[in-house]
């Protein structure tokens, strides 16, 4: 992606910001193993923001359990993402990026429940959560 973002750091920013595993997905548009991270059974009413410029994403009423091992959503807030083509791994899927700071958050999938048929999976390390 040669995009411009609203938010730019150099990758020595990026990587003092983020985690090693946070960068490793965020910024090097890797996954996390299903199941690890403590985001996906989160209940309580808030928001989830991207982890590494801190834009509201996803607000937790659209949250539901897909079974799948990780965070996903109904539908983002509006603008808060931006989707490109992902041709890796042999197969071709929808990537979901900050529109903020492109920072890669997971995938989106038409797969999902009602109202949307949506299921936007992501990456929990991708995400911090403010509790309402």
């Amino acid at each position: 992606m040669n995009k411009t973002f609203p938010v730019a750091r150099t990758e020595q920013e990026w990587r003092a910001r983020l985690t090693s595993e946070q960068y490793r997905v965020m910024r090097g548009h890797g996954t996390e193993p299903p199941g690890s991270c403590a985001l996906n059974h989160e209940k309580r009413a808030g928001v989830f923001a991207c982890a590494g410029c801190d834009q509201p994403l996803f607000v937790a009423s659209r949250k539901f359990d897909s079974g799948s091992g990780w965070p996903s959503f109904l539908a983002p807030l509006t603008g808060a993402v931006e989707t490109s083509e992902d041709s890796g791994f042999g197969m071709v899927r929808t990537e979901v990026h900050c529109s903020q700071c492109g920072s890669h958050l997971g995938h989106v999938f038409s797969d999902g429940p009602p109202p949307t048929g949506l299921r936007y999976c992501i990456n929990g390390v991708a995400l911090n959560f403010i509790p309402e």
